[in-house]
């Protein structure tokens, strides 16, 4: 219980730094994340990546998406629907225009819109995370549904291992997180002044 509220306090003052963000930093600290990702080699020799489309307050993804399909990699978003989350498959600049806006306000394959999940056709090899907070050795506060732990112990139940890359403003780096058995560390958290 105590953990339960101190996962919700911290998510509190986490939400309440990033609302108070400009959208001039907002931009600033991802395009330097983007630079930095370029360079990284989980990131040059990964050919089939799974990123996040944002929300107003994450980490923004539309510049490294354009630089996937770009560079001929296979791209994959998440697709929620209900308490599962997949990860399938986005083709091209048209498809992801295509996509319909949901109720947070980003964008994902209609739920009759039937695209297999990455697991069923060849894994992934790269996850690039959102979350509210991380601590620098990898400990991650997502928005509390699970999505990501669960379809990490999806992976690897199907026996696939991704490299996993969690992007996060300054703003979201914590000194400690609270976790639980559940909670699956990130491998890589990459913000503005990584090295």
């Amino acid at each position: 219980m105590a953990l339960k509220q101190a996962k919700s306090i911290l998510r509190k003052e986490l939400k309440s730094k990033l609302a108070a963000m400009t959208e001039e930093q907002r931009t600033l600290q991802s395009n330097l994340i983007f630079e930095k990702l370029l360079s990284m080699p989980e990131y040059k020799k990964s050919q089939r990546v799974c990123l996040y489309l944002h929300m107003k307050e994450e980490v923004q993804t539309f510049t490294i998406l354009k630089h996937l399909l770009e560079t001929n990699r296979e791209c994959f978003i998440p697709h929620y629907k209900g308490p599962i989350m997949n990860m399938v498959k986005l083709n091209s600049l048209e498809d992801y225009e295509s996509l319909p806006l949901t109720k947070w306000k980003i964008k994902q394959p209609a739920d009759d819109d039937d695209r297999s999940d990455a697991l069923e056709t060849g894994g992934l090899d790269l996850i690039l995370m959102p979350g509210l907070g991380f601590t620098l050795n990898g400990d991650r506060i997502g928005r509390g549904k699970g999505y990501y732990d669960t379809y990490l112990e999806k992976c690897r139940d199907k026996g696939f291992n991704p490299k996993t890359i969690a992007l996060a403003y300054r703003e979201q780096i914590c000194v400690e997180i609270p976790v639980t058995d559940t909670d699956i560390k990130v491998d890589i958290v990459l913000h503005p002044d990584s090295d």
